[in-house]
């Protein structure tokens, strides 16, 4: 590694780096389509690497990074001896006594091998087959195990942790000591890798190894590239990957945990809920365990009772047997969390199926297709309780993501502006019960909407008779 003069005190003026994990031995012909990506490409890995070098830093505030480091740029440089990249400009913070930091440094060479490499293979090798549900499986083993995330000498014990990025400090504090206690009974954990709860269960996980003597611990960060461009990932994570979009993200996230905990979060968290409630609901995964708690502290206590009251009444009581509710108690939630994780692993042997991803998992395509909440796509979709529960329960995720994108997404509020609300089809009752549990994500502070003034962003119409 090489540096020159500092042009200010914040930023490294020039700097390169090799790998020391990921890509540290490529072919000549893979290093070339490495340095030779184009210009979206090359814009969308520098915002990642900036979010990257930014770890740490005093601000996760997307805009004001890039304003404050406008003049970061990058390059890959292809050489005999191997691959290397030259920083310009970058962040001081991630480097010490003029040494980039190793963690970051990993993380740099990750965000270029999932972001450039990754769609260098889509689009150009035609590589995967994104066309079909085997294909899209396929392909997000492939990235993971290129990433190294997948390893066949692991056993079960990899614990997903959803929630919020923006939360309060009783909350975060609370998924600290949840993630201590994981630690302690030997759990590993994958979050959004992120801040507030995906890095809380890190942390505390970190405390709980540290005092088990736990060896080769993992804390994983599993992105996309539109979230870690606007969100740098977290000092505590030793392993990252960026999948190609959030639908893969989701899958990836399945497919590995062997447990899944949900923390208190936003509109957000309850889609990913939705997500993962249509895949548990599929007939094909009934019988496979796949543990799902929600926890939070008491005063967070609300969040989840909204959400149980809207699935118990949307799509009936016994949907409430594909989770666990646990309220301020992070010994027992830790407790539970390993029993049910062996219980996988029995499962898994007798099946004789791969510890480290869940391949006979059914994920229904329409699951693995990204869906685009506009006008005509939110006016297809069919929320009724006639409807086959885990078809409802698709339903009812692509139509909270359009929710979501027209009342906090720039592109969905200006889409509702110029085209009006949303036109849904289904049940009147399920959209009162959509009206009410945003109506109390905004008064719990957890949608970025002003309690007086929301109004909702869509209109439900009764589906025609025999429609």
């Amino acid at each position: 590694m090489t540096i020159s003069t500092e042009p200010r005190p914040d930023t490294i003026a020039h700097a390169s780096v090799r790998p020391l994990q990921s890509l540290d031995l490529l072919s000549q012909q893979e290093m070339a389509s490495l340095a030779s990506a184009n210009r979206d490409l090359h814009e969308l890995f520098r915002r990642c690497a900036l979010a990257v070098l930014n770890t740490g830093g005093h601000t996760d505030d997307a805009r004001a990074v890039y304003q404050r480091y406008r003049d970061f740029d990058l390059r890959v440089v292809a050489e005999s001896r191997g691959l290397k990249i030259e920083v310009m400009h970058a962040p001081a913070e991630a480097f010490v006594d003029g040494r980039m930091i190793v963690g970051i440094r990993n993380h740099l060479f990750a965000a270029l091998r999932d972001i450039v490499f990754t769609q260098h293979k889509i689009e150009n090798q035609l590589a995967f087959d994104l066309h079909s549900s085997a294909g899209i499986t396929d392909a997000v083993f492939r990235i993971l195990r290129n990433a190294n995330i997948v390893r066949s000498d692991v056993p079960p014990k990899l614990v997903v942790c959803w929630g919020g990025h923006a939360i309060s400090r009783e909350e975060y504090d609370f998924t600290k000591q949840v993630g201590y206690q994981l630690g302690l009974r030997g759990l590993d954990i994958a979050t959004g890798c992120g801040p507030g709860a995906m890095k809380g269960p890190m942390k505390g996980a970190a405390i709980g190894h540290a005092k088990q003597n736990t060896r080769d611990s993992r804390y994983v960060g599993i992105t996309e590239p539109g979230i870690i461009a606007a969100e740098s990932p977290n000092p505590i994570v030793n392993e990252l990957v960026i999948l190609p979009d959030i639908e893969k993200r989701l899958e990836a996230f399945v497919r590995l945990a062997h447990g899944i905990i949900v923390f208190p979060g936003g509109v957000g968290t309850a889609e990913e809920i939705l997500f993962l409630l249509g895949v548990k609901l599929h007939p094909a995964n009934a019988g496979m365990p796949l543990p799902l708690f929600f926890l939070a502290p008491a005063c967070s206590a609300g969040y989840f009772e909204e959400i149980d009251d809207f699935l118990r009444s949307t799509l009936g009581d016994d949907i409430a047997g594909h989770y666990e509710i646990i309220i301020g108690d992070p010994k027992t939630a830790a407790r539970r969390m390993k029993e049910q994780v062996k219980e996988v692993r029995r499962h898994r042997v007798k099946r004789k199926e791969a510890f480290s991803f869940n391949w006979d998992l059914v994920i229904p395509e329409p699951l693995q297709q990204p869906f685009m909440p506009t006008h005509d796509n939110m006016a297809q979709l069919r929320l009724e309780s006639s409807l086959p529960t885990h078809d409802l329960v698709r339903a009812l995720r692509c139509a909270f993501s359009g929710i979501v994108a027209g009342n906090v997404k720039d592109f969905g509020v200006q889409a509702v502006e110029a085209h009006g609300p949303f036109q849904l089809h289904g049940d009147p009752d399920i959209g009162e019960r959509l009206n009410r549990l945003l109506a109390s994500f905004v008064a719990q502070g957890r949608m970025k909407l002003d309690a007086d003034s929301y109004t909702p962003c869509f209109e439900l119409r009764q589906s025609p008779a025999g429609d």
